[in-house]
């Protein structure tokens, strides 16, 4: 192939060890604000609406953690009974829920939950209604610097199964069933929304695939959540949640999900434990 006509996202050689690390640049962070040293919860949830971590602490019911080194992001940590969660908002688009994960991962987390608010894709559901993806179609460019171009990246069918037992308990409704990830969201075409439809893909958001093969790739547990609330703006009701409703029965979710994916990490672990 001409050098012109080379594409970048290919050129990455996988097997070689990153010089730039979520590590690095966390103790950089951490040195440069006086912060001191800090563990996350095991279990992490980004909310890329952010709307449950407005919630939370205008609930008084999360709080900041000012440890957090991150120069693009806060932490906040709630409690569900004796187990405490990590939680961040507004991860939006690939690239930067990964850079979040990436940092989660290097201070403790050991188990990821994520929750999109996604347009619906598929034409036998009607929103709104709760994803929990299987596998997302790579229509992305943050996963291929993890793993090499291919179609869809997959969920741990283990993993899935016991997110399943934990959600069918629910009286929410919680679909499983594969998604798309896209990168250019107004880029949407009828054409391609029919052909994805074709394919059976459920809905459209913009992080799992990656967020998906992170988790492959770092050997953890990571699971991909869509609030299903729109159909790409095509009628007058989209985007609407549910109000506090809503944001009860996402919590829920989350919550329940969060419950099987530490399980799942290492059985009963200590919901704090962490560190590199």
């Amino acid at each position: 192939m001409a050098e012109g006509t080379r594409i970048p996202l290919l050129e990455h050689e996988l097997s070689e060890a990153p010089v730039f690390t979520a590590v690095n640049l966390l103790e950089g962070a951490r040195i440069r604000k006086g912060l001191p040293k800090v563990a996350v919860p095991a279990g992490c949830l980004l909310d890329f609406d952010g709307e449950l971590v407005q919630h939370l602490a205008g609930s008084g019911k999360a709080v900041e953690n000012s440890a957090w080194p991150c120069f693009h992001t806060r932490l906040f940590q709630w409690r569900v009974g004796s187990v405490e969660y990590g939680v961040i908002g507004g991860t939006i688009g690939a690239p930067f829920a990964v850079l979040v994960a990436e940092e989660l991962f290097a201070l403790g987390c050991r188990a990821l939950v994520s929750i999109s608010s996604a347009g619906l894709v598929a034409e036998r559901f009607a929103p709104p209604f709760f994803l929990l993806i299987d596998r997302a179609l790579r229509d992305e460019g943050t996963s291929c610097h993890y793993m090499r171009p291919g179609r869809y990246a997959d969920s741990d069918p283990s993993l899935i199964a016991a997110v399943r037992r934990r959600t069918d308990g629910l009286s929410i409704p919680v679909h499983t069933g594969p998604s798309w990830t896209t990168d250019a969201p107004f880029r949407e075409t009828e054409s391609l929304i029919a052909s994805r439809r074709r394919e059976g893909i459920v809905s459209v958001e913009m992080e799992a695939a990656a967020l998906l093969t992170l988790g492959k790739v770092l050997n953890r547990p990571v699971v991909c959540l869509a609030h299903v609330t729109n159909t790409m703006a095509t009628r007058e009701e989209d985007f609407e949640k549910g109000g506090d409703a809503g944001l009860a029965d996402s919590l829920s979710v989350c919550t329940a999900t969060l419950e099987a994916a530490l399980e799942h990490a290492g059985g009963k672990i200590n919901p704090r434990e962490g560190g590199r």
